[in-house]
């Protein structure tokens, strides 16, 4: 089948679970092709009415600070419980080529293995925080697959986490034991967003310093006022290692989800969330126009170059630029 072919019978085999037809979806939705674009939009409209039912949780952490690892145990733990499990993780890329290493299988060993999981590593391809450009989308062809929660792997650097925080149910974010000062290590704008914070590697030698962290951070929280009133950040430890705290860390994400419908939050967080969808959709048509245009191409080319040489300011050139958008 081709990527470009019919979007009806693309989405009627996603909606009955054919994983071939998922990831050609997903390349399809991933690619800039101009009739590529065009598609996945009528797909992606197509499978609408089968989306939405699925739990979305972002895991953001430092690098090396174990997601991966994390998901795997999270992952087939969810599994054991009877749910189906996809995973968006995007890996870091050359800013100059686009290329990544897509290693998340290799880290998700069992996870990679198991027929109830789905595993899609996409190249941050310099996109703003390092989420692929489209993971909205290709979340909401998992859900049309049939699977019922989502993981949403970040880079872990840049403004990744408010990006993934924009698309999510539930924001997890993992933090390491023994890194010295853990107060130092905090990101205030991730303690903010973070519906939950987690010591991972809370095992052996570790789990004393991992306790210590977990304090340190509980402080900080009071201090800040939390982003929803009903929903107070736990701060708790783990072992993505070992499986400990694994099966603790899926009942609060469970927990909080029961909180925010028992108070409305959840359906207006996602209503939210829709909405900056649509902007974010609309700055990427716009510089759609701006790249696939010969003549645009060439008068923005003009205005970099004066731009750059210091005969136009910055902000006379946006002007000009935002004027052959009319």
């Amino acid at each position: 089948m081709n990527v470009a072919g019919n979007p009806e019978l693309l989405a009627a085999n996603i909606r009955a679970g054919n994983r071939a037809a998922l990831a050609r979806a997903i390349t399809l939705i991933e690619s800039r092709r101009a009739d590529h674009e065009a598609t996945a939009r009528e797909l992606v409209q197509e499978l609408l009415p089968a989306t939405g039912n699925a739990l979305r949780v972002g895991i953001t952490g430092s690098p090396g600070v174990g997601k991966s690892t994390t998901i795997d145990a999270l992952g087939m733990d969810l599994i054991a419980r009877g749910h189906r499990i996809a995973v968006l993780a995007v890996d870091p890329s050359s800013v100059r080529s686009g290329g990544s290493i897509l290693g998340d299988k290799t880290r998700m060993a069992r996870l990679a293995a198991c027929e109830a999981a789905y595993i899609r590593p996409s190249p941050a391809a310099g996109t703003l925080g390092g989420v692929a450009a489209r993971t909205r989308e290709a979340m909401l062809l998992c859900e049309a697959a049939g699977f019922d929660v989502i993981l949403v792997e970040t880079v872990g650097i840049g403004q990744s986490e408010t990006a993934v925080y924009d698309m999510t149910d539930f924001f997890l974010a993992l933090m390491l034991p023994g890194a010295g000062d853990e107060l130092q290590g905090i990101k205030k704008g991730i303690v903010e967003l973070a519906d939950m914070i987690a010591i991972n590697k809370a095992d052996g030698d570790n789990l004393p310093r991992a306790n210590a962290a977990a304090a340190s951070y509980r402080s900080a929280l009071k201090i800040l006022a939390p982003r929803s009133q009903h929903w107070s950040p736990p701060v708790v430890t783990y072992s993505g290692l070992t499986g400990s705290g694994i099966p603790e860390l899926w009942q609060t994400i469970v927990e909080h989800r029961a909180a925010m419908n028992a108070s409305g939050e959840f359906t207006q967080r996602r209503s939210l969330q829709q909405v900056k969808w649509m902007w974010s959709m609309f700055e990427d048509r716009m510089t759609a126009r701006l790249r696939n245009d010969p003549s645009m191409r060439a008068k923005v080319k003009a205005t970099e170059t004066a731009v750059a040489e210091g005969r136009l300011t910055p902000g006379l050139g946006a002007s000009q630029i935002a004027e052959l958008l009319r």
